[in-house]
């Protein structure tokens, strides 16, 4: 086969970081975690598996046990979870990878049948669906409006969280004020009611999130520390509103800190939102594009196109999640194997998950899947 040449295979530098290539694993949730959300010994084998990437994002973890989402996801609020987590970075470490893990906090997404607890949010706004609980799919609680001293805990188990991560064995963490999670609630007019100083305007809404991210950073140091958004995402029933004005505003906020990158998801170059981020950010942008098609020359072009955008990493999930070796693969403009929905999440096991075969282990074939409409890469 012939190797692609392409900036992607380049090395690249975050702060107090070398990356081999530009290729970062995005943080996507498999639910493999035991129910306290201890990570498991299969979780070890499925990253290090993966560990090619430039970088790996590890898929959200919890700071508190009422931020948790869905069932066995994973946590890193006790000594358990920094244990079980130390399995995984040692194992990717041993494999040459390096390893970010994303801290996320549900705020309404989340079920008591699934916590025990009553979920908080900026505002008593109940997401707008069922969601999966042990129980099977439920409607929605409404949440618990957060009080001043909620918020001030909250930053504070971020920041404890990020600790443990470090304990734990990461080179640093990722903030997730992206997907419609409690940052990004705070970010949106339709879940973010309040009138005192961290709701109303957008200097106001984006507050919380530079709260938590400025807060971590001065716990671990900011070039530990990268965060997440999705512009203009709607997915668990958000309506950011000010969309073009909420990221340049973020950005500005938080670009003096040093951070390790800003982390663009639903990453779309012809967007007036991602140029103005782009132009405002003075750090590494990594940037996770829309995948129409998830085939290798379709992976390549959107990557590609990102980078000639001004992004500087490109972050993918899907791709690594059924092709351990992506990084090959791409580079030999190999085929890549299907993704397996039905074994994505809730359901457990090795299947869909760890079975995923490298190149040098099937025979060749143009194995290429693409799916209806946009799909996040």
């Amino acid at each position: 086969m012939t190797q692609h040449t392409t900036a992607l295979f380049e090395p690249a530098r975050l702060p107090g970081l070398d990356l081999p290539n530009r290729l970062v694993m995005a943080p996507l949730t498999r639910n493999r975690a035991g129910a306290d959300g201890t990570p498991t010994a299969l979780m070890a084998t499925y990253y290090a598996q993966r560990a090619s990437a430039g970088l790996i994002i590890a898929e959200a973890a919890t700071p508190n046990a009422v931020g948790q989402t869905y069932p066995n996801i994973t946590a890193v609020h006790s000594p358990a979870h920094v244990a079980g987590w130390r399995q995984v970075t040692d194992a990717v470490r041993e494999a040459g990878g390096r390893m970010f893990l994303q801290l996320q906090h549900g705020g309404r997404v989340g079920h008591p049948a699934t916590s025990g607890l009553t979920p908080v949010a900026p505002s008593p706004v109940p997401l707008p669906e069922t969601i999966f609980t042990p129980e099977g799919h439920l409607p929605a609680p409404v949440p618990r409006e957060m009080t001043a001293e909620d918020i001030r805990t909250t930053v504070a188990d971020f920041a404890k969280a990020a600790r443990n991560a470090l304990d734990a064995g990461f080179e640093g963490v990722e903030v997730h004020s992206a997907n419609g999670h409690l940052l990004h609630q705070f970010l949106a007019r339709n879940t973010n009611l309040r009138t005192d100083g961290y709701g109303g305007p957008v200097a106001a809404r984006i507050r919380f999130t530079a709260e938590v991210t400025e807060a971590v950073a001065a716990e671990i140091g900011a070039e530990r520390v990268g965060l997440r958004v999705s512009p203009g995402n709607t997915v668990n029933g958000i309506e950011e509103g000010e969309t073009e004005e909420i990221y340049p505003a973020l950005a500005e906020r938080l670009g003096g800190l040093g951070l390790a990158y800003l982390h663009l998801g639903y990453a779309d170059p012809d967007t007036p939102v991602f140029r103005k981020v782009r132009a405002g950010w003075p750090g590494v942008i990594v940037a996770n594009p829309v995948l129409k098609e998830i085939s290798t020359d379709g992976v390549l072009r959107a990557s590609e196109e990102l980078l000639a955008a001004g992004a500087d990493v490109i972050a993918l999930g899907r791709p690594f999640l059924a092709n351990p070796d992506l990084v090959t693969r791409l580079r030999l403009r190999a085929p890549l194997n299907e993704m397996r929905d039905r074994y994505f999440m809730y359901v457990g096991g090795a299947t869909g998950y760890t079975d995923y075969p490298a190149l040098d282990a099937q025979p060749s074939s143009d194995s290429i899947v693409a799916f209806d409409g946009d799909r996040v890469a």
